[in-house]
């Protein structure tokens, strides 16, 4: 299996988040590898791709990435 680019790996967890987090675990676990070889440390969402774009959503989204060692940001 081939590595995920940081672009892959959020755009699967956006397709992830949409189809009721259908696997989203393995797509956190690759997304922190892909920000690991790229030397990111933070990934950076679009709030208009998510389900839940509100204040709240966001933050729940921050929060339990942050339990999964990911730090998140969301772009303007």
């Amino acid at each position: 299996m081939s590595e995920l680019t940081l672009t892959q790996a959020i755009d699967n967890i956006y397709a992830s988040i949409k189809n009721d987090n259908d696997e989203l675990e393995s797509h956190i676990a690759a997304l922190k590898a892909a920000m690991a070889r790229e030397g990111v440390k933070e990934a950076v969402f679009e709030p208009a791709k998510l389900a839940q774009s509100n204040r709240q959503g966001r933050k729940i989204m921050q929060s339990y990435f942050k339990k999964k060692g990911v730090a998140v940001s969301f772009s303007a």
